[in-house]
């Protein structure tokens, strides 16, 4: 077997993991949370449906292949859950030696463009990837509200910290998912699903 085809097929094998990494998001059909391929997929399918509302036009073909290999590297890192202090202070450290080994299955110029596409996700400076940041923002708070603010609820989460997590990245990508982002915040606070501050 040809060396360029052997490393690609090893790469599209490792893959396979993510269907094993579950995420805190619940699925809203089923009584279980989301695996990272099921919420890739999800994210690829809204860049497509949702690209005339990102903030500035995009590429969007560049912005699926983003949003398809973003979380890759949580076949090593695994998934941190969004308001885990401690854990978010060694994500990136984590994350970074991940992508070292990941991406370096693939051929040398692959390896490139994917380790480059991970990289400008994480960067959040060009528009597909502030728009890609955007989707992967509101998508589990779309699925958590529509779930009756589960997750937050398991886990007590307040107001304030789901307004710092996501309102500047979901606006900085597009004003539409900016204003959905404030507008399930606000339901969510009315309904009880996240806590009000105060009662810290």
């Amino acid at each position: 077997m040809e060396e360029r085809f052997r490393q690609q097929l090893a790469f599209l094998l490792e893959l396979d993991h993510l269907k094993t990494i579950y995420r805190q998001t619940y699925v809203l059909h089923e009584d279980r949370t989301e695996n990272d391929a099921e919420h890739s997929f999800h994210l690829a399918i809204m860049a497509c449906v949702l690209a005339e509302y990102a903030r500035e036009p995009v590429d969007v073909l560049h912005t699926v292949k983003m949003v398809l290999i973003h979380d890759v590297v949580e076949i090593d890192a695994g998934d941190t859950y969004a308001y885990d202090e401690a854990g978010n202070q060694t994500k990136a450290a984590r994350e970074q030696k991940a992508a070292d080994r990941l991406f370096a299955l693939l051929p040398p110029e692959q390896c490139a463009e994917y380790r480059g596409l991970w990289d400008e996700f994480e960067a959040r400076k060009t528009p597909e990837a502030k728009f890609a940041n955007a989707l992967d923002r509101i998508q589990p708070m779309l699925l958590n509200y529509e779930k009756g603010g589960i997750s937050w609820k398991k886990r007590d989460i307040t107001v304030d910290q789901v307004v710092r997590r996501n309102c500047g990245i979901t606006d900085d990508g597009s004003v539409q998912i900016g204003a959905l982002a404030t507008a399930i915040i606000e339901a969510a606070r009315k309904e009880g699903m996240l806590r009000e501050d105060t009662d810290e």
